[in-house]
């Protein structure tokens, strides 16, 4: 590589990303910089258990600093180097990685020089300190070619798969998989992908002790296990950087992965009540008319929301006091009624907008590469206005000066960053940090850091919270609560979400949820089998859609055991009494149970918080041993106590259920035990969603409230015998930034031998525990 090219490459990497993302980026401190005949290797530890590998063929290039996501420091604390006839053997507590010895190449031959790669080559092993395989890198790449105008590399290495290894992450992908293996992920954000928006989080965890952190935000695509070998190939690059996390548990990959890009915040209490909101609440009465329908009919809800279109134009950052002519005086009445806002705002700009020719003259939006703005895109004919440039750090500080003058000063709580993908591709375009095409998967990390890097300025206090669309590594540190995007109203897209929120949460990423009964107008086939429920007095649906209730209260079930419960959709009427008649009181029953829970998820969030773990579990996190469970994407853990399976056929009024080995189950309706390893049909009427609870589990259900707002005792504290056990409640003011110092916590213990229930202290709620456990079967 010339020098000239050399330096630019470099500034790419390390210059123009360490100025514009601090600090969001890690720096590099390599523990050792290896010559592999001429491919420059580096060696990065960040703990025990985390080490990163960079390859490139200019030194620079592979000691400079990771790319964008990845903000940890790191530490070589306790890591060893030495040589021998191995290689360079790298070691810690936790595991040893050996950069392969490669000696000298001899001259090819004819048919080898045809084959014969130009790169020299690298292999890397990583090995348990008991001497085990955990995985080996065999081999990288790096091809020329030219993207936009761009004169760069696709790069990519290669890595042993074993017949017996399984992958999960990488983000969101709608096609109804639960185990990677043998795919080829598009690992990009693609709103218009056919099955469903595509999310990248390129982290990739498995079954055999570690994960990979892939360390490019161009366009990727991952085939794991396909054809015996996991090959990763980006599309702009001049080095390999990647990450290797190692654990004993699954849990011990997602600390890593916390450590390395971000702890997740704990969201406010409010985020674990109801969420209600509609494309579009068109006026403040008809908002305010919702809000007031359910506390007129004591149905639970925590936070109404305003959808687009409440502005005069897009980009004006404004509300149209046309239809919303007090906004400051509905967000009283809200609060009035224990509730609390959420309001979304785009980040496009209209050329008519107030905005545009200030952000245009200084070059804060996408643009092409002789400077002009990028105004729309010819994909679709709703994409007017241009995007502004979030990774330049002067106009994301602009942006959040903006909402919170113009719109949070109106009293809305939280906010919704729409299009974080972003919605106008940006390939073939300039950010300020570089081409589009060179950082196409960055926008939703440092879009969403405006508003959360604002609110930690200007409203310490106040905890923050992000709907937020598409992620990228260390979107989580930013207060994010992710969606499955515009999915259709549909049988088919229910079914869909299951497996694709829990290899979400497989990505590092806790909160994902789906919009209830799907956000597109419900247009389904006809129904094939009975509709269970009567249609009469829905609103929701046109009249030809008759079990489109059926599928709600089905979705609205599902929903009750995500980390988050919204609705949302493009209907004319979406509260839970606009489905009929028949739906609404099944509809009510569950939206009480969420409320019920909201102690049990409020503690499983705040372990969350400290361990990195997410709490909507595929069952391959919680029965590693179990071969049954490795492609099991329509049951999962909610917590360490329930395990959900979830109706997704239309008509259905049983389901098979597979109760993991290792444990015993209790039916949550029945309380009948079942005996794990085994596949039962569980009964499944309308009103009833097959869920299970883990003998040797404690359930603290709490009274009903009409929001978090109202402090809620607890109503009884379940115990599921079987084994002795443990569980810690946790609770504060929930909208707080205090939870960072610590809040009100007392640990749970359940001796099985003598049947008794104990506590390390005074509860949160200030209840004495002995009148409030109930042991199931006794």
């Amino acid at each position: 590589m010339a020098m000239v090219s050399r330096k630019r490459a470099l500034a790419k990497w390390a210059g123009a990303a360490a100025i514009a993302l601090i600090p969001l980026s890690a720096q590099a401190e390599p523990l050792a910089s290896l010559d592999r005949n001429g491919s420059r290797v580096a060696i990065e530890p960040y703990a025990p258990n985390i080490v990163r590998v960079t390859i490139a063929l200019d030194r620079d290039l592979a000691d400079a600093a990771p790319g964008p996501g990845p903000n940890a420091k790191s530490d070589a604390s306790g890591w060893s180097h030495r040589s021998d006839a191995s290689g360079d053997v790298f070691a810690s507590s936790a595991l040893s990685l050996t950069v392969n010895a490669q000696p000298w190449p001899k001259a090819p031959t004819q048919m080898e020089r045809y084959f014969a790669p130009s790169l020299p080559p690298v292999s890397i092993t990583v090995k348990g300190t008991d001497g085990h395989l955990i995985t080996q890198m065999n081999g990288w790449e790096m091809a020329p070619h030219t993207v936009a105008g761009e004169k760069t590399f696709k790069i990519g290495a290669s890595f042993a798969a074993p017949l017996d290894e399984h992958y999960y992450g990488l983000g969101q992908n709608q096609e109804g998989k639960l185990d990677l293996r043998g795919r080829t992920i598009d690992c990009r954000h693609n709103y218009d992908a056919p099955a469903g928006e595509t999310v990248c989080v390129p982290f990739m965890v498995t079954n055999k002790g570690y994960g990979i952190v892939w360390d490019n935000p161009s366009t990727t695509t991952v085939s794991p296990g396909l054809h015996n070998s996991t090959h990763w190939q980006s599309e702009v690059g001049e080095r390999v950087s990647f990450f290797v996390i190692t654990g004993d548990t699954t849990d011990d990959l997602y600390a890593g992965f916390a450590k390395l890009t971000g702890k997740t915040p704990l969201p406010p209490k409010a985020a674990f009540g109801l969420i209600q909101s509609k494309a579009r609440y068109e006026t403040q009465a008809e908002l305010l008319g919702v809000a007031e329908g359910y506390r007129s009919r004591n149905y639970p809800l925590d936070v109404m929301v305003l959808d687009w279109f409440y502005w005069s134009r897009m980009g004006q950052l404004d509300i149209d006091h046309t239809f919303f002519p007090d906004p400051a005086g509905m967000n009283a009445k809200l609060k009035g009624l224990g509730m609390h806002s959420i309001v979304s705002v785009w980040p496009r700009f209209e050329k008519e907008s107030r905005y545009y020719d200030m952000l245009s003259a200084k070059g804060w939006l996408l643009h092409d590469q002789d400077g002009s703005v990028v105004d729309g895109l010819p994909v679709r004919s709703d994409r007017a206005g241009a995007l502004i440039d979030s990774t330049n750090p002067d106009a994301r500080a602009w942006y959040w000066s903006k909402i919170r003058d113009n719109i949070a000063s109106q009293g809305f709580d939280w906010f919704w960053l729409d299009e974080t993908e972003p919605d106008l591709v940006p390939d073939g375009h300039e950010f300020a940090i570089g081409s589009g095409d060179r950082y196409h998967n960055l926008f939703p990390l440092v879009h969403t850091a405006s508003v959360a890097d604002g609110s930690a300025k200007d409203r310490p206090d106040f905890r923050n919270l992000i709907l937020c669309r598409a992620a990228y590594l260390g979107t989580q540190r930013n207060g994010c609560l992710f969606w499955s995007s515009d999915v259709q109203s549909t049988w088919e897209a229910l079914k869909r979400q299951v497996p694709t929120g829990l290899n979400f949460t497989a990505s590092g990423l806790a909160y994902w949820s789906s919009d209830t009964g799907g956000w597109q107008y419900p247009n389904g086939p006809k129904a094939e089998h009975p509709v269970l429920l009567d249609p009469a007095g829905a609103d929701a649906m046109p009249p030809s859609y008759a079990d489109y209730p059926e599928l709600f209260v089905r979705w609205f079930q599902y929903n009750t055991f995500t980390p988050t419960l919204r609705i949302h959709g493009q209907r004319p009427a979406t509260a839970i009494w606009d489905y009929g008649k028949a739906a609404e009181p099944v509809l009510a029953q569950y939206l009480k149970l969420r409320y019920a829970l909201v102690p049990y998820l409020y503690a499983a969030a705040h372990h969350t918080y400290e361990s990195g773990a997410p709490f909507m579990r595929g069952l391959f996190m919680d029965f590693p041993n179990d071969p049954k469970i490795t492609d099991m994407g329509d049951e999962y853990m909610f917590g360490l106590a329930f395990l959900v399976a979830p109706v997704t056929e239309q008509g259905a009024t049983s389901r098979s259920v597979y109760l993991p080995a290792g444990a015993d189950w209790y039916d949550y309706w029945t309380n009948e035990k079942h005996a794990g390893g085994q596949t039962i049909t569980a009964q499944a009427p309308i009103d009833k969603i097959p869920l299970f609870v883990r003998a040797g589990s404690i359930v603290p259900m709490g009274a009903q409230v009409p929001s978090t707002a109202t402090r809620q005792p607890l109503e009884s504290i379940r115990v599921y015998p079987g084994r002795s056990t443990s569980f810690t409640l946790y609770d504060d003011d929930g909208v707080s930034n205090a939870y960072r110092k610590g809040g009100g916590t007392a640990t749970l213990r359940w001796d099985d031998a003598s049947g008794r229930l104990t506590a390390s202290g005074k509860l949160p709620s200030g209840q004495d525990v002995a009148a409030l456990v109930k042991v199931v079967g006794r």
